[in-house]
């Protein structure tokens, strides 16, 4: 029986896995499992070695405070792929964790090949990194048909799959009459990680209170994972704001997306699946000052979102750091709504930029096909 050990380091990573494990079951059903992983895999019946919230991490800063734990889960985490002894070390993002892992299995066993899906954004920072990734990764998924290059230079073998985020999927799930009770509905991304949900969830709660005061007329609906719900609806409770819903279900969630007015994003891949649902959207983020001094220090664009990367122009305004606050929100979301003329622009941008980046099929399915290739 062939086998695959699954790596990711943090929810949305997880999911990302499982999708394209759901793909490669229908057709290659006789595989052993076994992951770091979450909820999503663990739906596949993927047991993992240990709970995903134990290694995911946020900033520079946090990652120095926990560096002796992370080295132990590293470690931990070689010791059991090489007792699994797969065919394929599947490892999904997560490159500060997932990769650090995949370069030591490849020292111990050059038998078990090496699969990354997404590309760490060496276009930003560290492009010295792909010549390292050379010696220990056998194949690498691409997400953005851009990447290519930077890869191919190093001769690594790549595919170019699209982003699932992106891909032209069947129609929602009918859920009844859900949405009919709500009006002008405005959807909010506060990220997956803790540490993100702690730093930008009081400054989402002001900007939603700031509009309640004047008499802005909306139902907020918080997207979360399955992980956080009970984190979040705890902070709702306690600032008692009536109009937030918070949801998981991801059905719900792609139909309130799709009957929303506005989204509030942190930065990040949810910001294309909302621009593909043809929703007009800003971009927050923040980190703490000695992380972004750090991060200025490395990085080498100007945007924070990828749309904006690509235009090498802000299509999608972006609020970060010291103007991700309450009030810029509420001036920025007002303003957006007030002008029609903008939303229109920056979805028909957002539009023609997506449809440059999207797969032939699916890209599940073409990660699924590359990984059947490996076992073969």
């Amino acid at each position: 029986m062939k086998k695959i050990f699954i790596l990711t380091g943090e929810p949305s990573g997880d999911k990302l896995a499982s999708t394209v494990i759901s793909k490669l079951k229908l057709q290659n059903p006789d595989i052993e499992y076994l992951s770091v992983g979450g909820n999503h895999l663990k739906k596949l019946g993927i047991h993992s070695i240990f709970n995903l919230e134990e290694i995911t991490y946020l900033g520079f800063t946090s990652i120095l405070l926990n560096i002796f734990k992370i080295r132990n889960k590293i470690n931990q985490t070689v010791n059991e792929i090489i007792k699994f002894n797969p065919d394929i070390l599947f490892s999904v993002d997560s490159p500060d964790f997932t990769m650090r892992v995949a370069e030591r299995v490849k020292k111990i066993n050059s038998n078990i090949k090496t699969i990354h899906y997404v590309a760490p954004q060496v276009w930003i920072w560290r492009k010295n990194r792909v010549k390292k990734i050379k010696k220990f990764i056998d194949h690498i998924l691409l997400l953005f048909d851009f990447e290519k290059k930077y890869f191919d230079e190093e001769n690594i073998n790549n595919t170019f799959v699209g982003h699932p985020l992106i891909e032209k999927t069947e129609s929602v799930t009918k859920l009844g009459n859900l949405m009919t009770k709500y009006k002008n509905v405005i959807s909010i991304f506060p990220g997956s990680r803790k540490s993100e949900i702690d730093v930008l969830l009081p400054i989402l709660f002001n900007f939603i209170k700031k509009m309640n005061n004047n008499n802005h007329n909306y139902d907020y609906f918080i997207h979360t994972n399955e992980d956080n719900v009970n984190y979040i609806n705890n902070k709702v409770q306690e600032i008692n704001i009536k109009n937030i819903e918070v949801i998981f279900d991801e059905d719900i969630k792609e139909q309130v997306l799709l009957n929303s007015v506005f989204a509030v994003c942190k930065s990040g891949t949810v910001s294309l699946q909302v621009s593909n649902s043809k929703v007009p959207s800003i971009i927050i983020y923040k980190l703490s000052f000695v992380n972004f001094m750090i991060f200025k220090m490395l990085v080498n664009v100007k945007f924070a979102n990828i749309i904006n990367i690509i235009n090498n122009r802000e299509v999608i305004p972006e609020l970060l750091q010291n103007e991700c606050n309450a009030d810029e929100i509420y001036k920025s979301v007002i303003y957006m709504l007030k002008h029609p003329n903008l939303i229109e622009k920056q979805l028909n941008d957002c539009s023609k930029t997506l449809e440059g980046i999207k797969s032939k099929t699916s890209s599940s399915e073409e990660a699924s096909l590359v990984l059947r290739n490996y076992l073969s």
